[in-house]
């Protein structure tokens, strides 16, 4: 069990928060996660928690918009200052597999919100997450058409829905398998074919 200082500053108790929620996801289905849980894991009260959450929701709304921030920031700096466009693609793929890999609870989440019927602030928040996601995509795809290092036919929509469907399919098969580890390895021969696929071969 995690143990935290229980005088904490308001952001930074939410903070901890969010993080023992991504923590717990990692090995715990998320919709089983229950506020007293959090609190046990946090060894804090579950007074203590709505102190600085309003609900449940309102903690998850949290968490994704902690995802949405981290993965973006992690992608955008892996491909700043990369002039191919191809390569700017490589390094985004590589470094979104480092952080499931890191963070195997946030795919777990994200799965999950986007399978709620209902139209949940969190669940806006991750549908929001892939379509910023999409435009890094597809501003690449056209950068690569523009220098004719994407072949000019290329569907652009379909090709950044292609490199986000890619990525969760990966996610997928090493939750399957139980060893996430795994995505590490099947990740550069994947985006090998992808960008076969996408790649001006003129």
């Amino acid at each position: 069990m995690d143990t935290h200082p229980k005088h904490l500053p308001a952001d930074e108790r939410r903070a901890v928060t969010v993080e023992a929620v991504v923590a717990l996801a990692g090995s715990v289905n998320p919709s089983e996660i229950t506020t007293a849980a959090i609190a046990r894991h946090m060894n804090v009260t579950q007074g203590a928690l709505f102190r600085h959450f309003p609900s449940k929701d309102a903690i998850w709304q949290a968490v994704m918009e902690w995802m949405a921030d981290r993965l973006l920031t992690r992608i955008d700096r892996a491909a700043r200052g990369i002039e191919s466009p191809l390569d700017a693609l490589r390094a985004m793929f590589m470094s979104h597999v480092e952080f499931v890999i890191e963070h195997p609870g946030v795919p777990r989440m994200m799965f999950g919100e986007l399978q709620r019927a209902d139209a949940s602030p969190a669940k806006r928040m991750a549908q929001t997450l892939i379509q910023r996601y999409a435009e890094r995509i597809r501003a690449l795809i056209e950068q690569g058409k523009a220098s004719a290092e994407i072949a000019a036919e290329v569907d652009t929509q379909a090709a950044a829905t292609l490199f986000i469907g890619t990525i969760q399919g990966l996610v997928m098969q090493s939750m399957l398998s139980g060893d996430i580890e795994r995505i590490r390895s099947d990740a550069p021969g994947v985006f090998a074919i992808y960008q076969r696929g996408i790649s001006n071969h003129a």
